[in-house]
């Protein structure tokens, strides 16, 4: 790992070309220009990891980092910048900026490298260090000084869990940590601390992994270690967990959670004083002390809030502590389900996608056939079908069928598993890990009986409320532990199960039999294009939220049940849904480009972001415009996607592939009605937010002149 950082990967006193996105792509090209990452990909992936989640940190400095396949070695880029730049940190903007690129299947190595970096950043002196540092040479040897320091590696351990360790011990070195026992012993744990105070523990968790959470559990482990506080850390992060030892968890007075997604193992702290807040929060001034202390002021409070649940291990907290309403929950459940869903719908989607490129249009018809009964020493002559009462042939024989039906049996399988893994992570937003196999459960009752998205919908929210309220309960203590992995699953299942296949699952099945029939008939009696029009318009509306993301839910469900038919709706509602998404980024990138004096350069900067974030279907990239001028943005990209979506449906263009854009060409029926519908509803909307925001500049300029 020697070279992970060399001179050739930094820059010193460069004038940054624009905002963070531009410095961003600054740093990316640094990045490549080394042969170690694609540049655009890196880009992209570090503007969508940024566009989540902002890394500016306190101190002046910035990690935007991601986890990517444009990268190609583990790589550390450093640029510190002659006018600091704004990533979002509360005490002002960064001059130091350091760029995290980790392959996508990066091993424990690298991402336990780049935890140590995270943590040391937090640590006085360090920043100093790097600003004082005269040549690239001597910024290089620096950061792998914090990132692998020899004599701080314990035996048979990593340095990241050596510091974690040492600040929870108090004030203990590595070695003495090391020497102790495992990172987080009791006997390593006890060293220097005050046997008077509270034991507190302490859970970090970001979106990543990568940065945040090891630097909050830095910033809690130092704060701890002023206070003279033994505060032992677990880190939930890509470099894997170091779980908590039983022992230490029986002897915590209370837990520090500083998280944006749910933790594991969250039942392990259940009745424990809790204080919970973002990932951020420890990083923030002088909030990680304030966190200590509310740790232990909770520990005395026999009124503190605490972890809810008894074995539950919820992902979240009951009503009462979160604060949130029920409807609130539900629909961030909602979100939750629709997440942990894309994979399923992008990986067998796309699978299907190039099932089809290779055995051809009809591969799916005989899919399950070529793969039970040939192989590739066994190769298939064309296979006959019935389609339409008619005996056809497929098109395609030899490899390429043989290849095709492969892709698109696994694409199927996995397909199959979208409303059984929606419904599983609905229900595992609002009830945590026992809601899980209920939820699975349900779903697939839900496909049992053609009840759809819909059925797994219903069936992740009821199995989610009742395993939550089972987790409320308090059995008596020889019950406690078959609770979540016995008793919890195997009457939620029961209860859902029955409810679907007695009382729900038929009325539900004929509303989705009524939806998909008049969808159909919507498109065969010339009114695809009003289907059209207003999937358009959901798509573009809040660009990624809850409305973008419910026509998008329906379009993956609606190609899930028709991939193995001949019916060409669902691809048909697919390319309307995707083409629409890329609109508002490629229209905001046009105007930028077309009228430059409208935007600020940082806009500007923006805009030529948005260009390849639009060509790969990714709507957020129009974000930040519709959060300046919501008024002017948000009815423009309305209309263009509108008119984009009334074109694919009139057009009859369809997709195969549930994601991707422009780069999943060979999926598009049609193409060039594809490629129409982006340009014209892109121009329609690019025109009309020009035509409003130049009015409103020149309204502008003439109060300026009158005034």
């Amino acid at each position: 790992m020697s070279d992970m950082i060399t001179a050739e990967l930094v820059r010193l006193g460069v004038e940054p070309p624009g905002d963070k996105l531009a410095t961003i792509g600054m740093m990316a090209d640094v990045i490549a220009s080394t042969g170690r990452a694609e540049k655009d990909g890196l880009e992209a992936a570090m503007l969508d990891r940024e566009s989540k989640f902002a890394t500016g940190m306190p101190g002046g400095i910035a990690i935007p980092h991601c986890r990517s396949e444009a990268v190609n070695e583990a790589s550390l880029g450093f640029l510190r910048l002659a006018t600091p730049v704004d990533f979002g940190a509360k005490d002002g903007p960064a001059d130091i900026v350091i760029g995290i690129a980790a392959p996508d299947e990066s091993g424990s190595a690298h991402m336990k490298l780049l935890a140590q970096l995270s943590r040391a950043l937090v640590r006085p002196g360090v920043v100093d260090s790097l600003r004082a540092a005269g040549t690239a040479e001597e910024v290089a040897e620096l950061v792998m000084g914090v990132v692998s320091p020899p004599a701080q590696k314990p035996a048979g351990g990593d340095a990241a869990s050596a510091s974690g360790a040492s600040a929870s011990a108090g004030g203990a070195t590595a070695e003495e940590a090391a020497a102790g026992g495992e990172t987080g012993s009791a006997e390593a744990a006890t060293t220097g601390a005050d046997s008077d105070k509270p034991v507190l523990l302490a859970s970090t968790s970001c979106p990543t992994g990568i940065a945040h959470t090891y630097m909050a559990a830095e910033s809690l482990e130092n704060a701890a270690k002023d206070k003279g506080i033994e505060l032992i850390t677990e880190t939930q992060g890509s470099g894997g967990i170091e779980p908590f030892k039983a022992a230490d968890i029986a002897r915590a007075g209370a837990i520090i959670i500083a998280a944006d997604v749910g933790i594991s193992g969250r039942d392990r702290f259940a009745g424990m004083p809790l204080i919970e807040s973002g990932v951020k929060r420890p990083m923030t001034g002088d909030e990680a002390g304030k966190m200590i202390d509310e740790a232990v002021a909770a520990v005395k409070d026999p009124n503190a809030k605490r972890v809810a649940g008894t074995g539950g291990g919820s992902a979240a907290s009951s009503e009462d502590e979160s604060g949130v309403g029920w409807g609130k929950r539900i629909q961030q459940a909602l979100m939750t389900g629709v997440s942990y869903m894309i994979p399923f719908v992008a990986a067998g989607g796309l699978m299907m996608a190039l099932g089809f490129l290779l055995g051809g249009y009809d591969v799916s018809f005989v899919a399950s056939d070529v793969v039970s009964n040939y192989s590739i020493t066994n190769l298939p002559d064309q296979i006959s079908y019935v389609q339409n009462d008619a005996q056809m042939l497929t098109e395609r024989s030899g490899m390429l069928l043989y290849l095709g039906a492969v892709c698109s049996y696994l694409g199927s399988v996995g397909m199959g598993f979208l409303v059984a893994a929606l419904s599983g992570y609905i229900a595992f937003g609002l009830a945590g890990r026992p809601g899980i196999a209920p939820g699975f459960i349900g779903g697939a009752v839900a496909v049992f009986v053609d009840a759809g998205f819909l059925g797994g919908l219903v069936t992740g929210i009821f199995a989610g409320l009742i395993a939550l309220w089972f987790t409320k309960l308090k059995p008596p203590r020889w019950l406690a532990g078959l609770m979540p992995v016995v008793i919890i699953p195997l009457i939620t299942s029961l209860v859902v199960g029955a409810l679907m296949l007695i009382l729900l699952g038929r009325p539900l099945a004929s509303l989705m039999s009524g939806l998909q029939n008049g969808l159909t008939g919507m498109a065969d009696s010339g009114l695809g294009v009003l289907l059209g029009i207003l999937l358009g318009l959901m798509m573009c509306f809040d660009m990624g939220g809850p409305f973008n993301k419910a026509a998008y839910l329906f379009a993956t469900a609606g190609l899930s049940a028709g991939v193995l038919g001949s019916n060409e709706t669902p691809f048909e509602i697919m390319a309307a849904v995707m083409a629409a998404g890329m609109v508002p980024p490629l229209a905001m990138a046009l105007s930028t480009t077309v009228r430059r004096n409208l935007y600020t350069a940082a806009e500007r900067e923006n805009g030529t972001t948005a260009w390849l974030l639009g060509a790969a279907f990714i709507s957020e990239g129009a974000i930040p415009f519709a959060a300046a001028d919501p008024l002017r943005v948000i009815p423009s990209m309305m209309a263009g996607g509108a008119v984009t979506g009334a074109i694919t449906m009139a057009l009859h263009v369809g997709s195969q592939a549930p994601h991707g854009g422009l780069f999943v060409f060979f999926a598009i029926q049609n193409l060039f009605g594809f490629v129409l519908a982006v340009v014209a509803g892109t121009l329609v909307a690019a025109a009309i937010v020009t035509l409003l925001k130049s009015r409103a500049k020149a309204k502008q300029d003439k109060e300026a002149v009158a005034a």
